[in-house]
């Protein structure tokens, strides 16, 4: 199983390389990252994708400590990584 890192590094290296891939991810990024990776992810789960320019700065935030157990799960079943 690969980690999370890895499959962050497939995504990022393919939408640098990939104008088309990269258009799908910013419309509709759960598909392509599902897609991509050959995985499927929960209903439950929102994926946002934050393209980075010059003047702004992205800070992704570790998840709430207060997670239900339906969102542990799929944390510590891989499906959920920080973007």
């Amino acid at each position: 199983m690969r980690s999370g890192d890895d499959m962050l590094k497939q995504i990022v290296d393919k939408s640098a390389l990939d104008a088309s891939f990269r258009g799908q991810l910013l419309a509709d990024p759960k598909s392509a990252i599902s897609q991509e990776l050959g995985i499927t992810m929960p209903d439950s789960m929102n994926i946002v994708v934050h393209e980075s320019d010059m003047q702004t700065v992205h800070l992704a935030l570790p998840p709430d400590p207060n997670i239900t157990e339906e969102q542990l799960e799929a944390i510590s079943a891989g499906l959920c990584c920080c973007w």
